[in-house]
């Protein structure tokens, strides 16, 4: 009789606990979709970094090649 009694609060608390964590679940996810994902200072550091680096590309020019006639002799 008490094993009975036992078992049904016992799978009721059960029950309860489950449903308490998928809602809590449920509003954890539907708060991260909203927000933006946050980044960390290092990540952000070396995103501008990267970003400086690439501007700097894009404005070097190739070196130009002087010509043979250009060289001085060592006469």
């Amino acid at each position: 009789m008490y094993y009975k009694i036992f078992m049904i609060v016992g799978v009721i608390v059960v029950g309860l606990g489950w449903l308490a964590y998928a809602i809590w679940d449920y509003r954890l996810r539907q708060r991260e979709t909203r927000e933006p994902p946050k980044r960390s200072e290092r990540f952000q550091k070396t995103q501008s970094e990267i970003a400086d680096w690439a501007k700097k590309m894009a404005q070097f020019q190739k070196p130009t090649r002087k010509s043979e006639g250009d060289k001085p002799t060592n006469e």
